[in-house]
């Protein structure tokens, strides 16, 4: 294991992995104050300021882990973390079942709109005059990419209390909707069984290579 290679992943990756957590939490803190829910806005939490939404463990400790772990064994496994939650009441808003599709499915979008982000700035790298920042742009817009079409698939599996799942819990009649929320106290443990039985790679992974892939020939990129 190279102690400098981790350290220099780890600075490339830095930023991607905070941008791309704080932007899904404020998102959905921004999306429910349109719809009628200040309670992120009361409690401070619609912002662009990633030391409100930083966890320890979430946003630092796992991707630390989960990057080192990835160096250990040549790659495997993929890079994620979370924020603090921004507090909604989904009880706040103006057509609480309809618009809470809308909160759910803004995290994911703000990650989409960030690899997109991630994918211009690789391109403004290529065509720019070379220099000495011209390799950690590229390096760094293809982390962004990454962890963002990441957390974007991760958060649209149709389980709670995960975004697909409430976007799942919106679209579905009142007679499934609330049998199937009540998932939501077991959903991170069934995430969990999931990754560790490496079922989630099968899942997620091709979407993940598929959307990135979309996503770089957008720009006609070659990374």
């Amino acid at each position: 294991m190279d102690f400098d290679s981790i350290i220099q992943g780890i600075a490339i990756y830095a930023l991607p992995v905070i941008l791309a957590i704080t932007m899904h939490e404020a998102a959905h803190g921004y999306v429910a104050r349109h719809f009628g829910d200040f309670t992120a806005f009361n409690a401070g939490r619609i912002s662009l300021n990633p030391a409100r939404h930083i966890d320890p463990v979430g946003t630092i400790l796992v991707p630390v882990a989960l990057f080192i772990i990835s160096k250990m064994t040549m790659g495997a496994g993929f890079l994620f973390g979370w924020a603090k939650p921004v507090p909604v009441n989904f009880s706040n808003l103006r057509h609480p079942k309809q618009n809470m599709l809308w909160v759910a499915a803004a995290g994911p979008g703000a990650n989409l709109l960030m690899a997109f982000f991630w994918a211009l700035l690789i391109k403004l790298a290529m065509i720019l005059p070379i220099t000495e920042f011209t390799k950690p742009m590229i390096l760094m817009g293809i982390a962004g990419i990454e962890i963002n079409v990441i957390l974007m698939v991760l958060n649209l599996l149709p389980l709670p209390p995960l975004d697909g799942g409430r976007m799942a819990m919106s679209l579905l009649p009142h007679r499934i909707a609330y049998p199937f929320s009540r998932i939501e106290p077991y959903g991170f443990m069934i995430l969990l069984v999931l990754l560790i039985s490496g079922v989630l790679g099968v899942i997620v992974w091709p979407m993940i290579k598929l959307i990135k892939l979309m996503i770089v020939s957008f720009f006609g990129l070659y990374v």
